[in-house]
C-alpha cells in the first residue's frame, strides 16, 4: 500500500510560505513605524524649546527662508543638534548590532568591550593634559577608538577567533582605560573638569556642522557597506563553520565588518561623546520588535536614532534641570544591561 505524502508536503510548504510572508509584513510594519517615530522625534526637537515654533516656520527655515527668531534658534541651534542626534544614534546602533551579531552575544557592545573607553581616555588626555580644542579632542578620540579595537582584536586572536575571549579581554582593557580616565580627572584643574565630564557623559550641546558632516558621510558610506555585505553578515551569525561552508571568508569578512563598525563608532563618539548604552540597547530592542529573520542593521539604526532623540528631549524638558543625553541613556541602559545578563544566563547568548 502506497501512502500519498503530497498533501502533507503541500501543507508544509504552504505553512513555510505563510510564515515568511508574516515575518516580512511584521518587519515592514515595524520599520515603517520606527521611521515615523524617528521623523516625529526629529521634528519635535526642532519645534520644542523655550519658544515653540510651528511646523510651517521650521520648514521655512530649512528651506532657507528668513523667519524672525526662528532662523537663528532653529537654523543655528536646534537643527545641528537634532541632526547630530539622528546620525550619532544611527551610527551607534549600526556599530552595536554589528559587534553583537558577529560575536553572537548581546553583551558584545562597544560600551562593554572597551572601545568607547579608549575614545574617552584619549579625549580626556587631549583636553585636560594637552589643552586641545574640540577638533584635537575629536581627532584623539577617533584614533584611540581605532587603536583600542585593533589591540583588543589582536590580543583575542590566538589560533583562531573566539568571541568570548574578545569580550573578556575587552572588558579588562576597558577597566584599565577607565582607571586612566579617573587618574587624569583627579589631576585636572577645576575649570577643565566640567568640560571633560560633559564630553565623557555624551552630549549634543554645541553641535556644529563641522562635526556633523563627516559623521553623515561615514554613516552613509559604511552603513551602505554593511548593508551590502548582508549575506556574509547573516552567514557569520550561524557560526564560522557554517559560514565557511557557504563560501564566506570568515576572518577577512569579520575583520572588515568590525573595522566598519569601529569607524562608525569612532566618528559618532568624536562628534557627540560616548553616549552611554545606545550601541548596547539598539540591537536587542530591534531584534524583539522585528522578530526572527532578516537583517537587523536598518532597524537598529532607527532604534539608535530614536533613543538619542527621545533621550535628548527628556533630558532637556522633563526635569527642572537640563541633563546631557548620555545621562538619560545611562539611566535606561543600566537596568537593560541587568535584564540582558539574566536573560543571557538563562537562554544563551543570541540576540
Amino acid at each position: 500500500m502506497t501512502v500519498d505524502t503530497a498533501p502533507a508536503a503541500t501543507t508544509t510548504v504552504a505553512a513555510v510560505v505563510a510564515g515568511r510572508r508574516h515575518r516580512a509584513r511584521r518587519r515592514a510594519v515595524v520599520i515603517g513605524c520606527l521611521a515615523v517615530a524617528v521623523l516625529a522625534s526629529y521634528a519635535a526637537t526642532l519645534m520644542i524649546g523655550q519658544t515653540f515654533y510651528s511646523p510651517g516656520e521650521v520648514i521655512a527655515v530649512i528651506l532657507g527662508q528668513q523667519v524672525p527668531g526662528a532662523s537663528f534658534t532653529v537654523g543655528t541651534l536646534r537643527l545641528p543638534r537634532a541632526t547630530l542626534g539622528l546620525f550619532a544614534g544611527a551610527a551607534f546602533g549600526l556599530a552595536g548590532v554589528t559587534f553583537q551579531t558577529l560575536l553572537r552575544n548581546p553583551l558584545a557592545s562597544p560600551d562593554v568591550i572597551g572601545i568607547s573607553a579608549g575614545a574617552s581616555a584619549a579625549a580626556v588626555f587631549a583636553g585636560v593634559t594637552l589643552g586641545l580644542g574640540d577638533t584635537g579632542v575629536s581627532a584623539f578620540a577617533l584614533v584611540a577608538a581605532l587603536a583600542t579595537a585593533g589591540a583588543i582584536y589582536l590580543l583575542s586572536y590566538k589560533a583562531g577567533f573566539a568571541g568570548t575571549r574578545l569580550i573578556l579581554i575587552g572588558i579588562g582593557v576597558g577597566a584599565m582605560l577607565d582607571s586612566v580616565v579617573t587618574y587624569l580627572l583627579s589631576r585636572a584643574a577645576a575649570w577643565d573638569l566640567q568640560t571633560a565630564m560633559q564630553w565623557l557623559t555624551g552630549s549634543l550641546n554645541g553641535a556644529t556642522w563641522e562635526r556633523i558632516l563627516p559623521l553623515i558621510l561615514v554613516v552613509v558610506v559604511f552603513g551602505s557597506l554593511l548593508a551590502g555585505a548582508g549575506r556574509s553578515f547573516g552567514a557569520l551569525h550561524l557560526g564560522d563553520d557554517s559560514a565557511a561552508s557557504l563560501g564566506v571568508r570568515t576572518d577577512r569578512t569579520r575583520l572588515l565588518m568590525i573595522l566598519a563598525a569601529v569607524i562608525l563608532l569612532a566618528f559618532a563618539t568624536a562628534a557627540s561623546g560616548p553616549i552611554a548604552f545606545v550601541a548596547f540597547m539598539a540591537g536587542p530592542i530591534a531584534a524583539r520588535l522585528v522578530g526572527p529573520g532578516g537583517s537587523l542593521l536598518l532597524p537598529s539604526a532607527l532604534v539608535g536614532a530614536l533613543l538619542v532623540l527621545l533621550a535628548d528631549l527628556v533630558g532637556q524638558f522633563a526635569f527642572g534641570t537640563r541633563y546631557p543625553v548620555g545621562v538619560i541613556t545611562g539611566v535606561l541602559g543600566a537596568p537593560f544591561l541587568i535584564y540582558l545578563l539574566i536573560r543571557t544566563n538563562r537562554a544563551g547568548g543570541s540576540l
